[in-house]
């Protein structure tokens, strides 16, 4: 559903509440207080008008020890009677309804001093009623948020030397008025020692709190801020435009220090995206930068700044952290693609109308791949890196059962039905394909374009003339599909409306992967005995033990089986994800010992055994496999052009493209 009002027919949902006690909002005491609302209203249908007076919102971040923020509004009302506020359900760039209401307690609303009672909205359950009172020009709110203490609860945003603040976990808004409608007066307090970084500036303090600067409620939503007792700041585009800044928190003083040779491949990061999308539309961006294990993991966009998290060794050990490699390329690629230039369906009135996800191969597909192709660029990653990422991409979907029955259009609908929760069967199942399979679109998308006028245009081009408008604007600029097709005509006449629908929508047992790119790019997909540069230094970070191109295997360094491949040979022999395994032809299980009997067996010698357990259960397995170890490669086919190394080279110092 989208751009429809959420207002409900009040007969359809008229209630009556038996017992106050259903509100949950404990004893009162003194005075009585004013009965509960017996009947639901109806939400009210969303207004052009914006909304009188500003709603303060003041937010105590200092709570560390027990991870708590404490919460307190003001918002003015001009009538007496029912009104319905929301706590923000559909979170941009998480692109589902996951805002965490259930970590939201204590909840109080007040008029003159005198308590209000609260019902929620049974049908809307991220909506509460109450009853203004005659009389009464504001109501007053307070909540604490209760932050994750541990990662089993969701993220952790409060560590003992770091915080993350999204001030959408931390309000309510009246419903009725769209999100650019709504003013606020943001306020934080933060722990003593603290420094910040965001996108908001502060005009001073009171009361121990920050000042921010007034804003409407959907860029606040967009203004997240990272705070530590480690901080750096360190500018990225020091002769450009408008301030670029890497704000860095970390766990300790060492972490956040930035050698000079490091820093400049973050600043050339900022110039090729310059030279990409030949506009900007923010101000002033913000990287806001966690370097930690104590904090939990996030990317996340917004358009004049974007949350990101760091392995501790990001800044000590550039070369030892592929993980995080191309992290803030995609978030930043954000700025342009997904904050400005925003698919149309996302252009929600505000934070508990339902999203609609079907350009996220667009949205976050050609982020994905503008996201590796400028920081190969920057120099962040090496050419031979960036090869092994679109080697395992290509592998991975040239051989997914998963095609044979969901296209990847329907992937774009899994932030809403799978909301990221593991999965027993991924290659089966398929999680967010529009990310890194979307991706391979668009490399197919750029060598073709590449190929039909001879290297004379690329997909730079559609980035320049779809992103790079309207230099200085960032308010949301909405696009649709047609559009999408007409700025690839603009830069060379194809039929691309058959072309993309046919590689996000194509499905069945023969459905054509979307990897023409790799060969369009003079590169063919191999397999070989080793894993490619990427994969090597991946799986060292993430302590994986990869046997899935041979026996349809992942496992951890512990020899646990992570993940079996459908229809592989492990799915055949009835392994799931869960067992162990103990022995590998009557020697105990490693890596190496089961790299030696895949070898063997290619060289003639016997059948792979492996002893596997699970509980108490252990199984006995032959595997009569000769292939060998396979891993995937990007190998050059002789005599065509190179276009993937093209794309992958720096723009610095050279004429943009046109």
């Amino acid at each position: 559903m989208s751009r429809r009002t959420l207002a409900v027919c009040a007969s359809a949902i008229a209630l009556v509440i038996a017992t106050p006690s259903l509100a949950q909002t404990g004893a009162q005491t003194g005075a009585a207080a004013p009965a509960l609302p017996v009947t639901l209203a109806p939400i009210p249908a969303v207004s052009d008008a914006v909304r009188p007076g500003n709603i303060e919102v003041w937010v105590d971040a200092t709570d560390l020890d027990r991870r708590v923020m404490n919460v307190r509004q003001r918002i003015p009302v001009e009538s007496a009677g029912p009104m319905v506020l929301f706590y923000p359900q559909w979170i941009p760039g998480n692109h589902g309804p996951v805002g965490p209401i259930s970590q939201i307690a204590n909840l109080q609303f007040s008029a003159n001093g005198q308590r209000v009672e609260w019902i929620r909205n049974t049908l809307h359950p991220w909506a509460y009623q109450i009853e203004v009172p005659q009389g009464v020009d504001t109501i007053d709110v307070s909540f604490s948020w209760l932050t994750p203490t541990e990662g089993a609860q969701g993220r952790v945003v409060m560590a003992p030397d770091m915080l993350n603040h999204q001030w959408e976990k931390a309000i309510l808004y009246p419903a009725g008025y769209r999100s650019s409608h709504i003013g606020i007066l943001p306020r934080l307090k933060l722990p003593e020692g603290f420094q910040y970084a965001g996108a908001l500036a502060s005009e001073g303090t009171i009361d121990g709190y920050l000042e921010l600067e007034p804003i409407n409620f959907e860029h606040l939503q967009d203004s997240p801020v990272f705070a530590g007792r480690h901080f750096a700041q360190y500018e990225l585009s020091p002769n450009g435009p408008s301030s670029v800044r890497l704000n860095i928190v970390g766990d300790s003083a060492d972490v956040v220090k930035v050698k000079d040779e490091h820093l400049a491949l973050h600043r050339n990061l900022v110039a090729e995206a310059d030279l990409l999308f030949g506009a900007r539309h923010y101000d002033r961006y913000e990287f806001l930068v966690a370097v930690t294990d104590k904090l939990g993991g996030i990317g996340l966009e917004h358009q004049r700044s974007s949350e990101n998290s760091v392995a501790t060794k990001y800044f000590t050990d550039p070369t030892g952290t592929i993980v995080d490699r191309d992290l803030l390329g995609h978030e930043y690629t954000h700025s342009w693609n997904g904050k400005w230039r925003r698919p149309a369906d996302q252009m929600v009135n505000n934070f508990n109308e339902p999203l609609q996800n079907s350009l996220l191969w667009v949205y976050e597909g050609q982020t994905q791949y503008w996201g590796l192709i400028l920081t190969a660029r920057a120099g962040l990653m090496t050419k031979e890196e960036a090869l092994g990422v679109i080697a395992n991409n290509t592998a991975q979907y040239s051989t997914t059962p998963a095609r044979a029955w969901r296209a990847m259009q329907d992937t774009t609908n899994d932030p809403i039905i799978q909301q990221r929760r593991p999965q027993g069967w991924p290659s089966l199942q398929r999680s967010e394909d529009y990310y890194r399979e979307g991706s391979m679109v668009w490399l197919d998308a750029d060598t073709l374009i590449r190929e039909k006028t001879g290297g004379r245009k690329s997909l730079d081009d559609f980035a320049r003339g779809f992103f790079g408008i309207e230099d200085g604007n960032w308010e949301a600029k909405p696009y649709t599909f047609e559009d999408v097709v007409a700025a690839l005509n603009a830069v060379v006449p194809h039929d691309w409306a058959s072309f993309l629908r046919e590689r996000v929508d194509a499905v069945g047992p023969d459905a054509p992967a979307p990897i023409n790119g790799v060969e369009q790019g003079g590169y063919r997909l191999v397999y070989k005995d080793t894993p490619n540069a990427y994969m090597s230094q991946l799986n060292k970070e993430l302590g994986r033990v990869d046997f899935v191109y041979s026996l349809g295997i992942q496992m951890n360094k512990s020899n646990r089986i992570t993940s079996v491949t459908w229809g592989g040979l492990a799915f055949q022999q009835g392994l799931t994800a869960g067992w162990e395994v103990v022995a590998v032809n009557d020697r105990a299980a490693s890596e190496d010992a089961i790299k030696e009997a895949i070898t063997a067996a290619k060289n003639g010698g016997p059948a792979i055994t492996l002893i596997v357990k699970r509980d108490d259960r252990f199984r006995t397995l032959t595997f009569d496999y000769r292939d060998g170890l396979r891993y995937p490669h990007l190998e050059r086919i002789a005599g065509t052009p190179d276009r993937l190394g093209d794309i992958l080279s720096p723009r610095r110092n050279t004429r943009a493209r046109r």
